[in-house]
């Protein structure tokens, strides 16, 4: 903790130095950043993960990361938590992502709560714990005894990731290197009743680093991915597998800069999309909105993936 405490430290000085950072490729699909709410919800001080919810529009799920409580809470654009799901006989050992997609059972939707950080490689084995998303009713908390945990290695070496995504036309599951240049991605394909040890497949390098969240459009279309100083956008005319998405150029959305910003996902409507940051000390944190131009905008690309 001590570790993570003085990373953040050096992180807040940089962040703090830096009053504006050049956006190489830029994109104009999107309005600037509007801030909906100030952070005040002290349980909500290190969010790490965020997914808009299917089964209850307009609200979200999220947790924290390392440290906190094993729970996911569905909070509302105020930051309001409305519902607290504890998964019992687990910790949060580093959580760092969240997503919604399909899993064992046709026409459920489930949450994968990705307990996926190493901050020093020191892990063998990541783990990513799924259950169906519950409907908010008349409770305010639950507990998730019914859960399923995919147990798996990364292919070539032990490493921090941040990024969960889930592909839902295949139900495969990706993450993402964080402290490398370039970052990996790894595949885990169609994990449904997985009995072993799984090994996610090391498929292909992108030119950019520090990755610690994204995700995919719920039409299939697009990809967000984001750094502490960048936000990274692929859009493809039609949807396309996950992997092939980020095979191809990408550009790059103006981004307000947050203390620790590590949480993004799109609104299910896909009008736009979210980020929510970990609170520092000194620095107003900020639920974001940034709504997408009915125009559809243009955009300059970069270099794709390797």
């Amino acid at each position: 903790m001590i570790r993570v405490f003085i990373c953040g430290v050096i992180l807040l000085v940089a962040l703090s130095g830096c009053s504006k950072v050049t956006v190489q490729n830029p994109t104009n699909e999107f309005a600037k950043a509007a801030p909906l709410t100030l952070l005040k919800e002290k349980r909500l001080s290190e969010v790490s993960g965020i997914a808009a919810s299917i089964n209850n529009p307009g609200l979200f799920w999220v947790h924290n990361d390392s440290g906190g409580e094993p729970e996911v809470y569905l909070i509302d654009k105020s930051l309001k938590i409305v519902l607290t799901c504890r998964l019992e006989g687990i910790e949060n050992r580093d959580w760092e992502d969240i997503t919604i997609g399909p899993g064992p059972e046709a026409g459920k939707q489930y949450i994968y709560v990705g307990e996926i950080g190493d901050n020093v490689a020191r892990y063998q084995y990541k783990m990513i714990y799924r259950f169906e998303e519950p409907v908010l009713g008349e409770e305010s908390e639950i507990k998730v005894s019914a859960f399923d945990t995919i147990v798996f290695s990364l292919e070539d070496q032990r490493k921090d990731t941040e990024t969960l995504l889930i592909d839902p036309a295949s139900k495969a599951l990706y993450v993402i290197s964080k402290r490398e240049e370039p970052v990996w991605i790894y595949e885990l394909q169609n994990p449904s009743k997985p009995a072993d040890t799984l090994v996610a497949k090391k498929l292909f390098s992108m030119p950019l680093t520090q990755i610690v969240g994204g995700d995919l459009s719920p039409d299939g279309k697009s990809i967000l991915l984001k750094n502490y100083e960048h936000i990274y956008y692929w859009s493809s005319d039609a949807a396309k597998p996950l992997k092939e998405i980020l095979k191809a150029e990408f550009s790059e959305v103006p981004y307000e800069l947050e203390p620790q910003g590590e949480a993004l996902t799109w609104a299910r409507d896909h009008s736009g999309f979210y980020t929510l940051s970990e609170k520092n000390v000194g620095k107003d944190t900020y639920f974001y909105f940034y709504a997408r131009k009915a125009s559809g905008g243009s955009r300059t690309k970069a270099k794709p993936a390797q």
